[in-house]
């Protein structure tokens, strides 16, 4: 069996029987991992000749502006008893084994610009979870999501956007941002205050951010984690996840069982982003226009253990005083999506129920589809993307 364990900034694979014990030098201590609680995939998965997905057509979703919080079942391999002394216990936003202190963290959600001339940005390689999805002009945006992984350096940090204060609620995380539309600043993230911490550099909330010299402006905002942590309290926000429902995670299935390559392909307007799978590590390594994608960081290679492809909608919503069309994702509701894990393709749907429910993913026979423990990429697109896979 492989366990994902957390070290330093990430999680590593290791092999683990009955009882493993693992020295971690770095730190000095001791960590026994036990097994146990793992949950079987249901899935179908469908491996093996290229395929092209266009799905979406069909999908509904909506947009709405409500604090309504939705509580469904959760499966969850996560166990409930308190840890020992020492021992590992599983972070609520990706599964991965980690110290208690930082595997129930208040996860720190930030809005992050992918402007031409803002890559590479920083922090990717330490997120827990990572969002992608269209903007204005043609543009995408992501949003990062820490909680057990710590970034020396996260930027560049920009304004927030309406569907990505509906993402960051549902997780009832620090969102972190320089402003923003008169939209979510005004009607969204106030309607979101009970689901969300605010802390928006250009609203009170300064504190964790500073500027780069080596970019120009707005593109060299930043922050880390640490300052982020230290500003919670002055805000008078909590530092510990809030209990919200997570998702269902399992270990990694034998190595024999992994097929030899994947690759995927998301295009977007002024990008295209490719995963290639890696069975002896059981995780995809990340490509930006064909090249390795490195987080400056650190230095270290960007990778994902899940991807997600959702089919959501993007709409023209309003025109603000600027004269800038803003646009809206779908990401209220159902639609079609694509889950890829340990060389597999999962065809099936998401689901949003309200504003700051989690969202789900279902297979064609309608059970949760479970992930493997560790980093998550999530990539929005519109129906219709030609999303590749082989």
């Amino acid at each position: 069996m492989i366990r994902r364990i957390w070290t330093g900034h990430r999680s590593v694979a290791i092999a683990a029987s009955a009882i493993a014990v693992v020295a971690i030098a770095a730190a000095g201590v001791l960590l026994v991992v036990k097994p146990g609680g793992t949950a079987q995939a249901t899935a179908t998965a469908t491996l093996g000749a290229t395929a092209t997905a266009t799905l979406g057509a069909t999908a509904t979703a909506s947009a709405s502006v409500s604090g309504s919080q939705t509580t469904l079942p959760s499966p969850s391999d996560t166990p409930t008893a308190s840890p020992a002394p020492g021992e590992l216990v599983y972070a609520d936003l990706d599964g991965v084994l980690a110290p208690p202190n930082l595997a129930h963290r208040l996860p720190l959600a930030i809005s992050i610009g992918d402007n031409a001339v803002a890559r590479p940005q920083s922090g990717f390689s330490s997120a827990s979870i990572v969002y992608q999805s269209y903007e204005e002009y043609s543009e995408d945006r992501y949003l990062m999501i820490f909680q057990e992984g710590t970034a020396t350096d996260i930027g560049g940090v920009r304004s927030a956007r309406p569907y990505h204060a509906r993402w960051v609620a549902e997780y009832k995380a620090l969102y972190g941002h320089f402003g923003g539309d008169t939209k979510v600043l005004n009607q969204v993230i106030p309607a979101l205050s009970g689901s969300l911490y605010n802390m928006d550099d250009l609203s009170g909330g300064s504190c964790p951010y500073h500027r780069i010299t080596t970019r120009a402006a707005p593109h060299n905002a930043y922050t880390s984690s640490a300052a982020l942590i230290s500003c919670l309290p002055r805000l008078g926000y909590p530092t510990t996840f809030q209990g919200v429902p997570v998702r269902p995670f399992v270990d990694d299935s034998p190595a024999a069982d992994r097929p030899a390559s994947q690759t995927v392909t998301v295009p977007y307007h002024t990008v295209s982003v490719s995963y290639q799978f890696a069975p002896a590590t059981n995780e995809y390594i990340r490509l930006l226009n064909g090249k390795k994608q490195i987080d400056p960081a650190n230095n270290k290679q960007v990778i994902a253990r899940n991807i997600i492809v959702m089919f959501q909608t993007v709409s023209n919503d309003y025109l603000d005083s600027s004269g800038i069309q803003r646009i809206n994702i779908g990401n209220v509701g159902s639609g079609n999506a694509i889950v890829f894990k340990e060389g597999k393709a999962i065809t099936g749907t998401w689901k949003k129920t309200s504003d700051t429910a989690l969202t789900r993913f279902y297979d064609g026979s309608g059970n949760e589809i479970p992930l493997v423990r560790g980093e998550i990429f999530i990539q929005s697109v519109p129906p219709g993307t030609a999303v590749t896979y082989k």
